[in-house]
């Protein structure tokens, strides 16, 4: 188990949401589920945490409740090496979701997703990288590399 990884509140839906992560990632595997012994805020049986590993990167899901919910100062940043890597992504976590900007989403869950090239660092350090980057809602590679070469 990694010594750090991310805990992620959920609104009594962390089975449903990880089952959902584990089809989106090819390299997705179950952890660890925990059920409630009936102490604590959980009924005798129901799934306290359930830990997943996304491509090397383990995270734990609380059912939580409706205390708290996720927002976009927390983002998974997934380095894609082609536009049908983007596409794929893209099209699997926005689906029940809603795209935000610069290959930003919000998922059906609440959780934000950046989805971007991995030389996305080199690209949008051309100036004109970066301004068509800010102009996208999904990445365009072949857009952002054209825009690189003019800078």
């Amino acid at each position: 188990m990694n010594k750090v990884a991310p805990f992620l509140w959920f609104n009594d839906n962390a089975e449903e949401a990880a089952e959902f992560y584990l089809s989106v990632f090819p390299h997705a595997h179950k952890v660890e589920e925990l059920r409630s012994k009936g102490v604590g805020p959980w009924p005798e049986g129901k799934i306290a945490t359930i830990t997943i590993e996304l491509e090397g990167q383990q995270m734990v899901f609380l059912n939580g409740g409706p205390a708290y919910q996720l927002n976009p100062a927390f983002s998974y940043f997934v380095r894609c090496d082609s536009q049908q890597e983007i596409d794929s992504y893209w099209d699997k976590l926005i689906e029940g979701g809603k795209p935000m900007a610069c290959g930003w989403l919000t998922d059906r869950f609440g959780l934000c997703w950046q989805i971007v090239p991995r030389n996305i660092g080199q690209l949008v350090d051309h100036p004109k990288a970066m301004q068509a980057m800010m102009g996208m809602i999904k990445m365009d590679l072949a857009a952002l590399e054209a825009a690189a070469r003019e800078s």
